[in-house]
């Protein structure tokens, strides 16, 4: 599984793409049921233990995500940001 974080210019110049192996779980809690792709900005995440490997949870401002799995892997990927944004 994979999950894709897109960058703002105004914090950050790259997008982060997480890679997860091994999941077990994967909850999506949003605020408005009608944007469950669409969570906002991050306020947030951590990485904790769990029985069958971790559990990443991540806060942003429209809701939470939280994955279980047995490992996970993060890269960051350039990103064009413009003079202008």
């Amino acid at each position: 599984m994979e999950i894709e974080f897109q960058h703002n210019c105004w914090k950050h110049d790259q997008d982060l793409l997480i890679r997860y192996t091994g999941v077990s779980g994967f909850v999506v809690v949003p605020e408005d049921e009608n944007r469950v792709t669409e969570l906002g900005t991050v306020l947030l995440d951590e990485v904790l233990p769990h029985r069958d490997g971790c559990s990443h949870e991540i806060a942003c401002w429209e809701g939470t995500l939280t994955v279980v799995c047995v490992d996970l892997r993060a890269s960051w990927t350039a990103a064009t940001c413009s003079s202008r944004s």
